[in-house]
Protein backbone atom coordinates (compact mmCIF):
# COMPACT_ATOMS: atom_id res chain seq x y z
CA UNK A 1 0.00 0.00 0.00
CA UNK A 2 1.64 3.27 -1.11
CA UNK A 3 1.83 6.54 0.84
CA UNK A 4 -0.15 8.28 -1.92
CA UNK A 5 -2.98 5.73 -1.56
CA UNK A 6 -3.07 6.16 2.23
CA UNK A 7 -3.23 9.95 1.92
CA UNK A 8 -6.01 9.71 -0.67
CA UNK A 9 -8.03 7.33 1.51
CA UNK A 10 -7.64 9.60 4.52
CA UNK A 11 -8.74 12.60 2.48
CA UNK A 12 -11.91 10.80 1.35
CA UNK A 13 -12.67 9.76 4.94
CA UNK A 14 -12.28 13.32 6.24
CA UNK A 15 -14.39 14.72 3.40
CA UNK A 16 -17.36 12.49 4.06
CA UNK A 17 -17.09 12.74 7.86
CA UNK A 18 -17.36 16.53 7.57
CA UNK A 19 -20.45 16.41 5.37
CA UNK A 20 -23.14 14.80 7.49
CA UNK A 21 -26.06 16.58 5.82
CA UNK A 22 -27.98 14.36 3.42
CA UNK A 23 -30.39 15.49 0.75
CA UNK A 24 -33.13 13.37 -0.76
CA UNK A 25 -33.54 13.80 -4.49
CA UNK A 26 -36.08 12.33 -6.84
CA UNK A 27 -34.64 10.21 -9.64
CA UNK A 28 -36.39 9.80 -12.95
CA UNK A 29 -35.63 7.16 -15.54
CA UNK A 30 -36.82 6.11 -18.95
CA UNK A 31 -36.81 2.55 -20.28
CA UNK A 32 -35.11 2.41 -23.68
CA UNK A 33 -35.51 -0.69 -25.82
CA UNK A 34 -32.40 -1.86 -27.65
CA UNK A 35 -33.88 -2.48 -31.10
CA UNK A 36 -34.08 -1.05 -34.61
CA UNK A 37 -36.04 1.95 -33.37
CA UNK A 38 -32.88 3.47 -31.89
CA UNK A 39 -31.42 6.24 -34.00
CA UNK A 40 -27.72 5.78 -34.81
CA UNK A 41 -25.30 8.16 -33.16
CA UNK A 42 -22.84 9.42 -35.81
CA UNK A 43 -20.24 10.43 -33.22
CA UNK A 44 -20.20 6.96 -31.66
CA UNK A 45 -20.17 5.27 -35.06
CA UNK A 46 -17.21 7.39 -36.18
CA UNK A 47 -15.36 6.55 -32.97
CA UNK A 48 -15.95 2.81 -33.37
CA UNK A 49 -15.32 2.61 -37.11
CA UNK A 50 -11.53 1.96 -36.95
CA UNK A 51 -12.05 -0.83 -34.40
CA UNK A 52 -14.90 -2.34 -36.41
CA UNK A 53 -12.81 -2.26 -39.57
CA UNK A 54 -9.96 -4.07 -37.82
CA UNK A 55 -12.32 -6.63 -36.25
CA UNK A 56 -14.11 -7.32 -39.53
CA UNK A 57 -10.79 -7.88 -41.30
CA UNK A 58 -9.63 -10.26 -38.57
CA UNK A 59 -12.87 -12.24 -38.63
CA UNK A 60 -12.77 -12.53 -42.43
CA UNK A 61 -9.25 -13.99 -42.52
CA UNK A 62 -9.25 -17.34 -44.35
CA UNK A 63 -7.43 -19.98 -42.31
CA UNK A 64 -7.99 -23.13 -44.38
CA UNK A 65 -10.62 -24.90 -46.49
CA UNK A 66 -13.15 -27.62 -45.77
CA UNK A 67 -14.00 -30.23 -48.39
CA UNK A 68 -17.53 -30.68 -47.05
CA UNK A 69 -20.04 -29.15 -44.68
CA UNK A 70 -20.63 -30.92 -41.36
CA UNK A 71 -23.12 -30.54 -38.52
CA UNK A 72 -23.18 -31.97 -35.02
CA UNK A 73 -26.25 -34.09 -35.82
CA UNK A 74 -24.71 -36.32 -38.49
CA UNK A 75 -24.20 -39.35 -36.27
CA UNK A 76 -25.65 -41.11 -33.24
CA UNK A 77 -22.56 -41.34 -31.01
CA UNK A 78 -19.81 -39.66 -33.02
CA UNK A 79 -19.85 -36.97 -35.68
CA UNK A 80 -17.23 -35.68 -38.09
CA UNK A 81 -17.44 -32.21 -36.56
CA UNK A 82 -17.21 -33.48 -32.99
CA UNK A 83 -14.31 -35.77 -33.87
CA UNK A 84 -12.47 -32.85 -35.45
CA UNK A 85 -12.93 -30.70 -32.34
CA UNK A 86 -11.77 -33.43 -29.96
CA UNK A 87 -8.80 -34.29 -32.18
CA UNK A 88 -7.88 -30.60 -32.42
CA UNK A 89 -7.89 -30.29 -28.63
CA UNK A 90 -5.73 -33.42 -28.35
CA UNK A 91 -3.27 -32.30 -31.02
CA UNK A 92 -2.81 -28.78 -29.64
CA UNK A 93 -2.89 -29.64 -25.92
CA UNK A 94 -0.65 -32.73 -25.76
CA UNK A 95 2.65 -30.94 -26.49
CA UNK A 96 1.87 -28.18 -23.99
CA UNK A 97 1.12 -30.70 -21.25
CA UNK A 98 4.33 -32.57 -22.01
CA UNK A 99 6.43 -29.41 -22.02
CA UNK A 100 4.97 -27.83 -18.88
CA UNK A 101 4.19 -30.84 -16.69
CA UNK A 102 6.14 -33.69 -18.35
CA UNK A 103 2.82 -35.54 -18.50
CA UNK A 104 1.31 -37.49 -21.39
CA UNK A 105 -2.22 -36.72 -22.55
CA UNK A 106 -4.38 -39.83 -22.76
CA UNK A 107 -7.78 -38.70 -23.99
CA UNK A 108 -10.17 -35.83 -24.61
CA UNK A 109 -13.82 -35.48 -23.64
CA UNK A 110 -15.91 -32.46 -24.65
CA UNK A 111 -19.66 -31.96 -24.69
CA UNK A 112 -22.00 -32.22 -27.65
CA UNK A 113 -23.93 -29.12 -26.57
CA UNK A 114 -20.79 -27.00 -26.73
CA UNK A 115 -20.77 -27.19 -30.54
CA UNK A 116 -22.85 -24.18 -31.54
CA UNK A 117 -22.60 -24.07 -35.34
CA UNK A 118 -21.84 -26.17 -38.39
CA UNK A 119 -18.55 -26.42 -40.23
CA UNK A 120 -19.24 -24.96 -43.70
CA UNK A 121 -17.89 -26.20 -46.99
CA UNK A 122 -15.25 -24.00 -48.57
CA UNK A 123 -13.22 -21.23 -46.90
CA UNK A 124 -12.88 -21.55 -43.13
CA UNK A 125 -12.44 -18.16 -41.50
CA UNK A 126 -11.66 -16.92 -38.02
CA UNK A 127 -15.36 -16.15 -37.77
CA UNK A 128 -16.06 -19.88 -38.22
CA UNK A 129 -14.22 -20.71 -35.01
CA UNK A 130 -16.21 -18.04 -33.14
CA UNK A 131 -19.47 -19.46 -34.46
CA UNK A 132 -18.61 -23.06 -33.59
CA UNK A 133 -17.30 -22.13 -30.14
CA UNK A 134 -18.65 -18.73 -29.02
CA UNK A 135 -17.93 -19.41 -25.35
CA UNK A 136 -14.80 -18.49 -23.40
CA UNK A 137 -14.22 -22.08 -22.28
CA UNK A 138 -10.63 -22.96 -21.42
CA UNK A 139 -8.97 -26.33 -21.82
CA UNK A 140 -7.92 -28.02 -18.60
CA UNK A 141 -6.28 -31.39 -18.11
CA UNK A 142 -7.78 -33.50 -15.34
CA UNK A 143 -5.77 -36.34 -13.83
CA UNK A 144 -8.11 -39.22 -12.96
CA UNK A 145 -7.83 -42.76 -11.66
CA UNK A 146 -9.20 -45.65 -13.69
CA UNK A 147 -12.12 -45.94 -11.28
CA UNK A 148 -13.17 -42.36 -12.10
CA UNK A 149 -12.80 -43.14 -15.81
CA UNK A 150 -15.34 -45.93 -15.29
CA UNK A 151 -17.78 -43.33 -13.96
CA UNK A 152 -17.16 -41.35 -17.13
CA UNK A 153 -17.99 -44.42 -19.20
CA UNK A 154 -21.18 -44.99 -17.21
CA UNK A 155 -22.16 -41.39 -17.90
CA UNK A 156 -21.56 -41.78 -21.64
CA UNK A 157 -23.53 -45.04 -21.74
CA UNK A 158 -26.52 -43.39 -20.11
CA UNK A 159 -26.31 -40.08 -21.99
CA UNK A 160 -26.13 -41.72 -25.43
CA UNK A 161 -25.10 -38.47 -27.06
CA UNK A 162 -22.28 -37.72 -29.47
CA UNK A 163 -20.05 -36.11 -26.85
CA UNK A 164 -16.74 -35.59 -28.71
CA UNK A 165 -13.93 -37.90 -27.62
CA UNK A 166 -10.37 -38.50 -28.78
CA UNK A 167 -7.81 -41.08 -27.69
CA UNK A 168 -10.50 -43.50 -26.57
CA UNK A 169 -12.51 -46.28 -28.23
CA UNK A 170 -15.93 -46.98 -26.74
CA UNK A 171 -18.41 -49.53 -28.11
CA UNK A 172 -21.74 -50.13 -26.38
CA UNK A 173 -24.99 -51.91 -27.17
CA UNK A 174 -28.21 -49.97 -27.51
CA UNK A 175 -29.10 -51.32 -24.07
CA UNK A 176 -26.02 -49.62 -22.66
CA UNK A 177 -23.87 -52.72 -22.21
CA UNK A 178 -20.14 -52.03 -22.54
CA UNK A 179 -18.52 -54.16 -25.25
CA UNK A 180 -15.20 -52.44 -25.85
CA UNK A 181 -13.15 -49.83 -24.02
CA UNK A 182 -9.65 -48.83 -25.01
CA UNK A 183 -7.56 -45.80 -24.06
CA UNK A 184 -4.67 -45.21 -26.40
CA UNK A 185 -5.28 -48.71 -27.73
CA UNK A 186 -4.97 -50.37 -24.32
CA UNK A 187 -7.50 -51.80 -21.89
CA UNK A 188 -8.48 -49.62 -18.95
CA UNK A 189 -6.56 -50.26 -15.73
CA UNK A 190 -8.33 -49.25 -12.53
CA UNK A 191 -4.96 -48.61 -10.87
CA UNK A 192 -3.62 -46.36 -13.61
CA UNK A 193 -3.87 -42.58 -13.64
CA UNK A 194 -5.08 -40.95 -16.85
CA UNK A 195 -4.77 -37.38 -18.11
CA UNK A 196 -8.04 -36.19 -19.64
CA UNK A 197 -8.34 -32.90 -21.52
CA UNK A 198 -11.71 -31.21 -21.18
CA UNK A 199 -13.16 -27.74 -20.64
CA UNK A 200 -13.29 -25.77 -17.41
CA UNK A 201 -17.08 -25.74 -17.82
CA UNK A 202 -17.25 -29.54 -17.68
CA UNK A 203 -14.67 -29.72 -14.90
CA UNK A 204 -17.04 -27.66 -12.76
CA UNK A 205 -19.94 -30.04 -13.32
CA UNK A 206 -21.36 -28.71 -16.58
CA UNK A 207 -23.65 -31.18 -18.38
CA UNK A 208 -23.70 -33.09 -15.07
CA UNK A 209 -20.21 -34.47 -15.67
CA UNK A 210 -19.58 -34.65 -11.93
CA UNK A 211 -17.02 -37.43 -12.34
CA UNK A 212 -14.41 -34.78 -13.22
CA UNK A 213 -14.53 -33.61 -9.60
CA UNK A 214 -12.99 -36.94 -8.54
CA UNK A 215 -9.52 -36.03 -9.72
CA UNK A 216 -5.96 -36.31 -8.48
CA UNK A 217 -4.86 -33.03 -10.05
CA UNK A 218 -5.93 -30.34 -12.50
CA UNK A 219 -3.48 -28.71 -14.91
CA UNK A 220 -4.37 -25.27 -16.24
CA UNK A 221 -3.40 -24.95 -19.89
CA UNK A 222 -4.49 -21.30 -20.41
CA UNK A 223 -5.81 -22.08 -23.89
CA UNK A 224 -9.35 -21.33 -25.01
CA UNK A 225 -11.02 -24.02 -27.09
CA UNK A 226 -11.90 -21.38 -29.67
CA UNK A 227 -8.24 -20.39 -29.95
CA UNK A 228 -7.32 -24.05 -30.29
CA UNK A 229 -9.68 -24.26 -33.27
CA UNK A 230 -8.17 -21.14 -34.82
CA UNK A 231 -4.62 -22.48 -34.43
CA UNK A 232 -5.71 -25.92 -35.65
CA UNK A 233 -7.31 -24.40 -38.76
CA UNK A 234 -4.17 -22.36 -39.45
CA UNK A 235 -2.05 -25.53 -39.26
CA UNK A 236 -4.20 -27.32 -41.85
CA UNK A 237 -4.51 -26.66 -45.55
CA UNK A 238 -7.72 -28.65 -46.04
CA UNK A 239 -10.17 -30.12 -43.55
CA UNK A 240 -11.82 -33.47 -44.21
CA UNK A 241 -13.08 -34.80 -40.86
CA UNK A 242 -14.79 -38.19 -40.79
CA UNK A 243 -17.06 -40.25 -38.61
CA UNK A 244 -15.25 -43.35 -37.42
CA UNK A 245 -15.44 -46.23 -34.95
CA UNK A 246 -14.31 -44.41 -31.80
CA UNK A 247 -17.77 -44.28 -30.18
CA UNK A 248 -20.47 -46.48 -31.68
CA UNK A 249 -23.33 -48.84 -31.02
CA UNK A 250 -22.53 -52.50 -31.53
CA UNK A 251 -24.22 -55.86 -31.01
Amino acid sequence: MTLKYIKFSALILVFFSCHQTTTNKEANYQRISIDNSLEPNPAIEDFLQPYKKHLDASMAEILCYSENAHTKTEGALNTALGNMMADAVFEMTAPLLKKRQNETLDLVLLNHGGIRAALPKGPIKTETAFRIMPFENQVVVVQMKGSAILEMIDYLKIARRAHPISGMTLHITKKGILKKLLIQGKALSLNNVYNVATSDYLLNGGDRMDFFKKNNAVYEIDYKIRNILIDYFKAKDTLNPKRDMRFIYTK
